[in-house]
């Protein structure tokens, strides 16, 4: 399926949004079961397959600059209920402290953040965000149940608080370590109703097929470096 031609949607006014509509295999507990299996044993393969790389990144990012290795990523996971996940820290250790300070640069439209080139970014850290390892930690999340393997990303608690009831609706099913903006426009979207609307999308036509193909097409743009 192709969703490109839904960034190019212009949206007038939040009448004209629509409804969310679920998917009808959202209601087969089988197929629910199946995902949450595919989450567990898949997150679970991976953290043993990669343990060596996590280890040597875990070490890069302590020797590399002051701070911890891990940030604490506060975010609103199902419903909005709040969790605690981890990423490997790719920013120097005052980041959020100087985020204020960056704001007028925001290519974001919404509640999001995010500059080119942004200045809080480390050497190490660009690095390991151009191939996504700075994600690899919430595969523990998606291993504990608050996150899935595919789904519409978890949004920051501090973000969270500014979303519409339009944006909340992407908080319907619990949020992935991937989605479908990630391998349709990943760093071409500008403006976070885009991203809403593919989450909407994904929710709506959601089936084990399409977790399957966002995977592959994930790990083709992690091995194409696409990530910033």
């Amino acid at each position: 399926m192709n969703y490109t031609n839904l960034l190019s949607t212009n949206i007038e006014s939040s009448d004209d949004r629509e409804c969310l509509i679920f998917s009808r295999n959202w209601s087969s507990f089988a197929q629910r079961g199946m995902k949450r299996g595919m989450d567990v044993v898949g997150s679970a393969l991976l953290l043993l397959i990669l343990s060596p790389l996590l280890l040597v990144i875990a070490i890069l990012v302590k020797l590399s600059s002051h701070g911890p290795i891990f940030y604490r990523w506060y975010v609103a996971g199902e419903g909005g209920h709040p969790f605690m996940s981890y990423k490997f820290r790719s920013m120097y250790a005052n980041a959020d402290q100087i985020k204020a300070q960056l704001a007028h640069l925001n290519e974001m439209r919404g509640p999001a953040f995010k500059i080119t080139g942004d200045p809080r970014i480390t050497l190490l850290g660009r690095w390991i965000r151009r191939y996504s390892l700075d994600e690899l930690p919430q595969l523990y999340s998606v291993l504990k149940g608050d996150m899935a393997l595919v789904g519409p990303r978890p949004p920051l608690v501090n973000e969270y608080e500014f979303f519409t009831p339009y944006q909340k609706q992407k908080m319907s099913v619990r949020p992935g370590l991937t989605c479908l903006w990630q391998v349709n426009g990943r760093n071409r979207i500008s403006d976070y109703d885009d991203w809403v609307r593919l989450d909407l999308e994904y929710i709506r036509t959601w089936s084990l097929w399409l977790d399957v193909e966002i995977l592959l097409k994930t790990a083709r743009e992690v091995l194409r470096g696409s990530g910033k």
